[in-house]
């Protein structure tokens, strides 16, 4: 599922053409392309196919190949080079896989498909929508979805590729099609349920668990909750839409700071603008809990964000449980000011646009009751135009 704003940057395409009824490359008859790989990346704006891995059943020489080499249809080849696996952060001077990397800002990119929208139209914005009205009530289930079909796409090798024992593949051979799928940083998270005894609720999550975790080590966790946009039945779909989760978990930050990444999928609303959650709160504290007796987590670097709906969340659970978490990251969020007094002592970033109707002057509305309770604040405005 996706909202407004998200739909206008995506493409509703299918990404590329679909390898319905294309064979693999077969090895016989001079072919040496084994197998190949659909990459998908997921950006601000959600997930799309950045490359194909194409594996052969011989080392090949990455200085062999140019953007010429392979061609798709509909969509632009941006690079060419060897790697040692399927993900093109391998990449080397020779390797049995070629990247062909495609550029993210070709329209058909984008694998989002909106589909089940209520009247025909699109859910709203932000807390309230764009003109006032929420998505629904807290608990409701939304008629609107976005699905994320998998990724596919076939591809003709156009041009030569050399071998690294001095062989070489001509192009123009039969096209191949894509039979598996690689979605980066989205493929290192578990998909589990959990069933909270106390709320009789099932929760779909998302749960990162850090490389070479140390039974004897202590770790953060970070829950990131999606907005109601992304509610949905399908358990991936809040690492789909955007980098609210993949963010903490990319290999980047993991290797400055190891840390559990808990992004649960909602199938219902979580948090409305009559400063309402559903119960989805409780069984989600509950399952950090469980999670802290299963895994080496340190209870006292418990860590919460989320946007519009997610961001509301957390403060509903900042203020129904004000010392369970550390500090709090809230994004284009709201809540009814009388409400907030037992944030006041508590750490919290808080992000938000100027032009957002509801959740700026929400924001603002908080903060001054946070620091006539005595919270100190520091306020900065950057400028979206900026250059990074």
């Amino acid at each position: 599922m996706q909202n407004r704003r998200d739909f206008l940057m995506m493409s509703a395409g299918a990404g590329a053409l679909l390898a319905v009824g294309v064979p693999a490359f077969a090895q016989g008859g001079g072919n040496h392309a084994k197998s190949a790989t659909a990459v998908t990346q997921v950006f601000g704006e959600g997930v799309k196919l950045v490359a194909v891995a194409v594996e052969y059943d011989a080392p090949v020489d990455g200085a062999s190949l140019s953007v010429d080499s392979f061609t798709i249809e509909g969509r632009t080849v941006t690079e060419v080079f060897a790697s040692a696996t399927a993900d093109p952060a391998d990449r080397a001077g020779e390797g049995s896989f070629v990247i062909v990397a495609l550029s993210p800002v070709d329209a058909n990119a984008g694998l989002a498909q909106k589909s089940g929208q209520q009247g025909g139209g699109e859910p709203e914005e932000g807390p309230g929508g764009a003109g006032g009205r929420g998505p629904g009530q807290a608990g409701d289930i939304p008629a609107y979805d976005t699905t994320y079909p998998p990724a596919s796409a076939t591809l003709v090798q156009s041009g030569p590729v050399g071998l690294a024992d001095g062989r070489v593949i001509e192009g123009g051979g039969s096209a191949i099609g894509t039979t598996a799928i690689e979605n980066l940083v989205v493929d290192d998270f578990r998909q589990l349920e959990f069933n909270d005894l106390e709320t009789g609720k099932r929760l779909r999550y998302n749960l990162f668990v850090p490389k070479d975790e140390d039974a004897a080590a202590s770790y953060p966790l970070v829950l990131f909750m999606h907005d109601a946009g992304a509610t949905s039945d399908q358990t991936r779909t809040t690492l789909f839409q955007g980098l609210g989760a993949l963010s903490w978990a990319s290999h980047e930050d993991q290797e400055k700071r190891p840390a559990f990444v808990l992004a649960p999928q909602f199938a219902e609303i979580i948090a409305d603008d009559d400063s309402r959650a559903s119960d989805a709160l409780d069984a989600t504290i509950n399952l950090i809990k469980a999670l802290a007796g299963e895994y080496s987590i340190d209870t006292n670097r418990l860590y919460t964000t989320g946007q519009s709906g997610g961001g509301m969340m957390s403060i509903a659970m900042n203020i129904k449980y004000p010392d369970f978490f550390a500090a709090s990251f809230l994004v284009a969020g709201k809540w009814d000011p009388a409400l907030v007094k037992p944030m006041a002592k508590q750490k919290l970033w808080i992000l938000v646009s100027q032009d957002d109707a509801k959740a700026f002057p929400g924001q603002n509305a908080i903060t001054a009751v946070l620091e006539a309770e005595g919270a100190k604040i520091s306020r900065a405005i950057w400028d979206a135009r900026w250059s990074a």
